[in-house]
């Protein structure tokens, strides 16, 4: 592969899977992930220096701009994994490179899961405080919260059931179920009205799991309450 080509590959370098790695991600995937991320710019086949460098720049600073959001100064940071301006000596050959950029996202990833731990808040309250603000838009998901408290999603769907004895998707459901009920008791709103303002975006979706949690279609609870 020329240079030239290596340099279109290198292009579509995805920094926001590297920055999605750091706040959810585990350290026992992060190599793995690490690995698709780079494999998709033909990082392996670089022999430029300057253009692993090119790649390894990008993912240093995403991960410096994140441990400083964690409270780790430029000094501490620089002193575990050297300047920006002096890590060349580090790139010499594609596995070294390889090696340091695990070694710089399995750090931050375990510093996040030390402040998480640090923090005083449990990542379980964080989560249903997350939710209960953020119930009404339909993306919501195990993955949104769990990168929102900084956890993975495996390791928080499992601390979730552990601490609330439920799902993290039943919570949820519980949670747009509370609030339609109200909704479909206190105001004059359509039924599908109300499925799109408490996240479901399909009426019919609602309805089944509205009668799921209640034992009611909406329409029969509607009446119910009139």
């Amino acid at each position: 592969m020329s240079e030239a080509n290596s340099q279109g590959n290198i292009k579509r370098l995805d920094i926001k899977h590297i920055e999605a790695l750091l706040r959810s991600g585990a350290v026992e995937d992060c190599r793995s992930v690490m690995d698709e991320v780079l494999d998709e710019t033909g990082f392996r086949t670089l022999n430029s220096l300057v253009l692993r460098l090119y790649v390894a720049t990008d993912i240093y600073l995403a991960a410096k701009a994140f441990s400083e959001e964690l409270g780790i100064t430029d000094e501490e940071f620089s002193v575990q994994f050297g300047s920006v301006d002096a890590i060349e000596e580090k790139l010499r050959t594609v596995d070294g490179t390889t090696c340091y950029l695990y070694e710089i996202v399995e750090q931050c990833i375990r510093w996040r899961m030390t402040n998480v731990r640090g923090s005083g808040v449990s990542p379980v309250k964080s989560a249903v405080e997350y939710i209960e603000q953020n119930y009404m838009h339909d993306d919501i998901s195990l993955t949104a919260v769990a990168y929102a408290v900084g956890l993975s999603p495996t390791y928080l769907s499992a601390l979730f059931k552990r601490e609330t004895g439920q799902k993290l998707s039943e919570y949820l459901n519980l949670v747009r179920i509370r609030r339609s009920k109200e909704l479909l008791s206190c105001t004059s709103k359509m039924i599908y009205e109300v499925a799109f303002e408490v996240g479901f975006q399909d009426y019919r979706y609602f309805s089944q799991i509205f009668k799921k949690y209640t034992g009611l279609t909406p329409r029969q609870f509607q009446n119910s309450v009139t």
